[in-house]
């Protein structure tokens, strides 16, 4: 695809669009036209069998007036200048009493992530189909208690244009893909399910070699089977070491969000007003950061049009600022990080994470078990919920072991880890030295809005957490 798509494949006139553009937004203190095309296919093995194999097309505009903190926003999958007319009508009923100066734009960079081209046609329909097929068997092949084995492989690619009133124009190229594999384990009424997924910003290549999906079969076959021998977990406050990698999406949920601009523009957040104060134990350093290639929270641009950055959230233990789209951050009187993300453009943009992290320490992780006389070693989480209010949290963990004098047991099953993110983050007291970021899954769901993100963070020891198990 060209990047005069939008224009030369459609009704639209590059220069009326523009003309549109500035009568509809003309008075108001921000916004933008939003034009996105995307394609997405995917295919689910399950059952023996190919279950499902989907292409999808998408294409539409969002047209965005910011007045103060009042927004007006209206959206179609037609590209034609009749449905911009329509869209300019709608969003201008903000703008009433309204005279305001349309804010300066994004600042520019020569940053650019991605290829322009559509990675998702290097691969063949039937080799996809064999891939998954080939994955299916290799897991039965493994072990006799293999009962059931699910795996997808899905894409898709995605060109945006962000239009600016006075003729700013700024694009984006975004490819994303993922390999998922699901075994369920089991031993006479007991079975026991364990799940690896991976992918990333690029093509299939790196995700059907050999070494990599069977490795992701062999840890989802090593999950399944630590679980079928899983006993009830304890309950109480006790103390937890959390393990590299994915567990980071605690740190995700349980800080991450409570730091997003909006929450902090409307004093909702623990976090808010607490700018220069200690908020966690010394030696933890939290980034957000969307510049990392390949990574699956990274962008060129956001889906305002501003470069993503590495923005400093917390340094040290101390609180250095906050993720802001344009909006929040021009009312906060402070600088957009480039964290302005929507779902499609059906969506209007609000601040949203990037890939976050805590970064890393000088312990050894197997020196930080050491120091454990009782607690929980959790290695993987299925999910959680938190409130931004408080910042009060529950995960679920889908692996975790007893750690008792030192040495790591007993797997354990139904452990839930409950607290507040603002407490949790000055009780960490150990800080491992094998910073990791996650395999490339996560997807961040905020305001009915999903976008995919990253996660990461060292081993780490928390000294007090309550454990929910099965006595709770």
């Amino acid at each position: 695809m060209t990047d005069s798509y939008f224009f030369s494949r459609t009704d639209l006139d590059r220069n009326r669009t523009q003309s549109l553009i500035d009568d509809a937004l003309g008075g108001a203190d921000d916004g933008e036209l939003f034009l996105e095309y995307a394609q997405s296919e995917a295919f689910v093995f399950d059952d023996n069998r190919l279950k499902t194999a989907s292409f999808n097309v998408d294409q539409g505009f969002g047209l965005r007036s910011v007045c103060g903190e009042s927004t007006g926003y209206a959206h179609a999958s037609e590209l034609s200048e009749a449905a911009l007319k329509r869209a300019g009508d709608a969003v201008q009923a903000v703008k009433t009493g309204k005279g305001g100066t349309l804010a300066d734009g994004p600042a520019r960079t020569n940053a650019k992530l991605y290829p322009d081209e559509n990675p998702l046609g290097d691969m063949e329909f039937g080799a996809k189909t064999k891939l998954l097929e080939e994955i299916n068997d290799y897991a039965r092949s493994k072990d006799p208690r293999v009962r059931q084995v699910s795996a997808s492989l899905s894409g898709e690619w995605s060109a945006i244009e962000v239009i600016r009133p006075g003729g700013e124009v700024i694009r984006d190229f975004r490819p994303l893909v993922r390999l998922n594999v699901s075994v369920t384990a089991g031993e006479g009424d007991r079975q026991e399910s364990g799940s690896y997924g991976a992918g990333g910003r690029e093509g299939y290549a790196k995700y059907i070699a050999a070494d990599a999906w069977q490795g992701q079969v062999d840890e989802a076959l090593r999950q399944a089977l630590v679980n079928l021998e899983a006993e009830a977990a304890p309950a109480g406050e006790m103390e937890v070491v959390l393990g590299p990698g994915w567990t980071g999406v605690l740190l995700h949920e349980a800080v991450g969000h409570g730091l997003e601009g909006d929450f902090n523009r409307k004093e909702t957040s623990a976090f808010s007003g607490r700018l220069g104060e200690r908020v966690a134990a010394p030696g933890v350093t939290v980034i957000d950061d969307g510049t990392l290639d390949g990574r699956r929270g990274s962008l060129s641009v956001d889906d305002e049009g501003t470069p993503t950055s590495r923005t400093v959230l917390i340094e040290d233990g101390i609180l250095k600022g906050y993720l802001q789209d344009r909006l929040n951050a021009r009312l906060m009187g402070m600088r957009a990080t480039g964290n302005g993300r929507r779902e499609s453009f059906a969506h209007q943009p609000m601040p949203r994470m990037t890939n976050t992290f805590m970064l890393g320490g000088n312990h050894e992780p197997e020196e930080i078990l050491r120091t454990l006389k009782d607690g929980i070693y959790a290695v993987n989480f299925s999910g959680g919920q938190v409130d931004i209010t408080s910042g009060k949290f529950v995960f679920n963990c889908t692996e975790a072991y007893r750690v008792q004098d030192g040495k790591v047991g007993a797997p354990l099953k139904n452990v839930a880890l409950i607290g507040d993110g603002p407490s949790v983050m000055t009780k960490v007291s150990m800080i491992g030295n094998d910073f990791a970021l996650d395999p490339g899954v996560g997807v961040c769901g905020k305001a009915g809005q999903g976008v995919p993100v990253g996660v990461g963070q060292p081993t780490i020891k928390i000294d007090r957490l309550t454990v929910g198990g099965a006595a709770a």
